[in-house]
């Protein structure tokens, strides 16, 4: 039976990835993302649904969820929208800073609440893509850390408040990846193929988490490269 995701981020990176991987899975996909225009493969697949959307417009958020999921059940929500600003934290504007928390944190979490009861119908499950800066110290990127850690705590807690209902909540914890998130860095994942992850790296650790039997829960997944290298932009 066709099962209905729901999953941020579906444009490009690790999200883009996902969706590939979950269409192979004969899931049917909300894609919410902005820009569409390199998802042609995507586009084409009429189990997928593009959603062009800015996450940061609230209201209109809430109305979209609304009209997807009215008369329709919800098997999962992946998380996966994220934006990432580097530097010393009193060089970075308070307007990144801002759209960091909104993007990575206050969304997720939003979103979550307006899907929850859906989820609990169909004891489904959520998946949020944080990453490792979520349990460690992160110079240069402590509010982007921040936010990681947050979204962490936010899994944890609304695990043990909906697992009595079979909803499953798991956290993936990937390192770095090679994506456009650092495209406001100093630094970019490493062109050494073991010293950094692609996104369908992550893609398969959904997959790994989906495929697990039904009476576990896998609640954290960390994803790391065997090696352990960033390279400075030119």
């Amino acid at each position: 039976m066709t099962k209905t995701a729901i999953i941020t981020g579906a444009s490009s990176g690790i999200g883009k990835a996902i969706c590939g991987t979950l269409l192979t899975m004969d899931y049917e996909i909300y894609g919410i993302g902005r820009d569409f225009r390199d998802c042609g493969k995507l586009i084409g697949n009429s189990a997928f649904h593009k959603v062009e959307l800015d996450l940061l417009e609230s209201r209109k958020l809430e109305e979209t969820v609304r009209d997807i999921t009215k008369g329709k059940a919800l098997d999962l929500l992946i998380n996966c929208a994220g934006v990432g600003f580097y530097g010393l934290h009193d060089e970075i504007a308070s307007g990144d800073l801002t759209e960091m928390v909104r993007t990575n944190l206050e969304v997720p979490i939003v979103l979550t609440n307006l899907l929850l009861k859906k989820l609990r119908e169909s004891k489904g499950t959520v998946i949020n893509i944080a990453s490792v800066t979520a349990s460690q110290s992160n110079p240069h990127g402590a509010a982007y850390g921040a936010t990681k850690a947050g979204l962490l705590s936010f899994s944890r807690s609304l695990f043990d408040e909906v697992r009595k209902h079979g909803v499953k909540v798991t956290t993936i914890l990937p390192d770095m990846t090679d994506t456009n998130l650092y495209r406001n860095a100093s630094f970019e994942a490493s062109k050494d193929e073991n010293a950094r992850l692609l996104p369908q790296d992550v893609a398969d650790a959904v997959r790994y988490v989906l495929k697990a039997d039904p009476h576990m829960v896998i609640t954290e997944f960390t994803v790391r490269p065997q090696l352990h290298r960033i390279e400075k932009k030119d």
